[in-house]
């Protein structure tokens, strides 16, 4: 995505649907809306509350799919780098929301949201190492 791409009402709008869902499930049944926390609490051998987080994850890969059909082919797409890459990209992700206790949907909307001084801590780490990672990257 380029600058020229870059359209502030659609962002605008996902970021208000993110924060009204986020609000919806901490008000509706007092839950955080951290996707790592979810993810991890329903593949666990742990019983209970299994209902709301399969209609969440079900509820985010619908709306993937109705967006892709509004939206069409507007959003390009382009794996940068190939899937060793992004495997690779993934697992270090995947370390960082273990080592900080959640993702940054869990810490960046839902904590700092509640004025969480770890969620604050944590999404400041998380976007100080994906501007080093851009700034490394980027370059020619």
């Amino acid at each position: 995505m380029t600058v020229a791409q870059f359209t502030p009402w659609s962002a605008l709008a996902g970021g208000l649907l993110i924060g009204a869902g986020s609000a919806v499930l901490w008000w509706g049944i007092g839950r955080i809306a951290g996707v790592s926390n979810i993810l991890g609490q329903l593949l666990s051998w742990e019983r209970g509350h299994r209902a709301w987080r399969v209609a969440f994850l079900l509820g985010l890969f619908v709306t993937g799919l109705a967006a892709g059909v509004f939206v069409g082919d507007r959003l390009p797409f382009e794996l940068a780098g190939g899937y060793g890459r992004a495997a690779v990209a993934g697992a270090l992700v995947g370390f960082g929301t273990q080592m900080a206790n959640g993702c940054t949907s869990g810490h960046g909307v839902c904590g700092m949201g509640r004025l969480s001084k770890r969620s604050i801590a944590a999404t400041l780490c998380f976007m100080l190492a994906a501007g080093v990672m851009v700034f490394l990257t980027s370059g020619s």
